[in-house]
């Protein structure tokens, strides 16, 4: 017996719900507000995770002192978990980590496997031994399934291990926080720019103070950026050596308090080293602010001339005329503001990409159950 699995549903469950199992960080975001989604849309849904985040899960034994290691100790207990909920559609994210796991488990002996890949899951992870690439590859090989936010990431991914059935959605915005989408294209005067970037290695955000400190400190723009991350404190005490207290920065907020804060700004900016269609500029899209980014492939899909601005990866200078011609310009770039809503509305929309998810697990199961 499983007494957690009580806190999978809201009701009492029916038999003809579709039974996913989701292997996942629980304290992550997306994978709370994805869970959630899916039980909304009718699913049964059992979450299961080594971390321990605050969402109703399925925690998994750590087993050992070495944390990587994790992932190979918890098959035995995935595959038990497997035999007694007897789920339709077993659904990993991030490939290294869970699908690793599910392909150790034999999971698809039970159940279609549908493999969620996220950014750096496949960007960078193979890169950093031999072992980390064989672990991708066996997990790659292992599913039925693959899903990506960008057709770019499924692309480098079938460089590592190729496979076919495959469909690219993103994560998007969900739909009654469009109505936060700016009424006034109007920029503020000093033009108001957020970083909503954790601060991490990978996105480079000291880049943006040095590059922007002239505008900052000439009090022409303000610079917005969260205080959370691993390199939070390194960032503050660095770019406070260049901005003094100009600079902004706000704690963690629940998500409507955190896009409502995003629609006060005029851009959003991003200097990632390493990305693919990142959530938060789609998310900054569909609010009406305008997307400024670092020109690497993995954004390329979402940010063209038609739809924001790209400058060289580092090249502070370019990034600076960027903002200063946007300081300059007569008008508000009313018509990209508009057009990336309409394309953040037909592609974007969380709640219609989960139903299209759901709809290639259904399609899974029912082939497994002919077979």
């Amino acid at each position: 017996m499983l007494p957690v699995f009580i806190l999978v549903g809201q009701t009492v469950v029916k038999e003809k719900k579709l039974k996913v199992l989701v292997l996942a960080d629980s304290r992550a975001f997306h994978t709370e507000r994805y869970v959630t989604e899916l039980r909304r849309q009718g699913c049964h849904v059992l979450p299961a995770s080594l971390e321990q985040g605050e969402m109703h899960h399925y925690l998994l034994k750590s087993r050992g002192f070495i944390s990587k290691l994790h992932y190979i100790m918890a098959a035995t207990e995935v595959r038990g978990i497997i035999r007694r909920f007897q789920p339709d559609i077993i659904n990993p994210h991030y490939v290294s980590g869970y699908g690793f796991t599910v392909a150790l488990a034999g999971a698809r002996r039970f159940a279609p496997v549908l493999l969620h890949l996220w950014g750096s899951d496949i960007l960078i992870v193979p890169g950093k031994s031999v072992f980390h690439r064989r672990k991708i590859v066996y997990g790659l090989n292992q599913a039925d399934f693959v899903t990506a936010d960008s057709d770019y990431l499924l692309q480098i991914a079938r460089r590592i291990s190729p496979f076919e059935a495959s469909a690219v959605i993103p994560w998007g915005m969900e739909k009654r926080y469009l109505q936060y989408h700016k009424s006034d294209y109007a920029f503020s005067k000093p033009l108001k720019i957020i970083i909503p970037r954790r601060h991490e290695k990978i996105y480079n955000n000291l880049f943006i103070v040095q590059a922007l400190a002239p505008l900052v400190n000439a009090g022409r723009v303000t610079l917005t950026f969260p205080d959370f991350g691993t390199l939070a404190g390194h960032f503050l005490v660095n770019a406070r050596t260049l901005v003094g207290e100009k600079l902004n920065v706000y704690k963690k907020m629940d998500r409507e308090d955190f896009l409502a804060c995003t629609a006060r700004h005029d851009v959003y900016l991003s200097s990632a080293i390493s990305d693919s269609s990142p959530a938060s500029m789609i998310e900054a899209m569909g609010l009406g602010l305008i997307p400024v980014a670092a020109d690497i492939p993995g954004i390329k899909e979402w940010l063209t001339p038609d739809t924001g601005f790209v400058y060289e990866l580092y090249n502070g200078e370019q990034l600076r005329g960027i903002i200063t011609r946007l300081l300059e310009r007569n008008d508000y770039l009313e018509k990209l503001r508009r057009d990336n809503l309409e394309k953040v509305k037909k592609q974007a929309v969380f709640e219609d990409n989960i139903t299209r998810t759901i709809e290639i697990m259904h399609r899974l199961a029912a082939t497994r159950r002919r077979k």
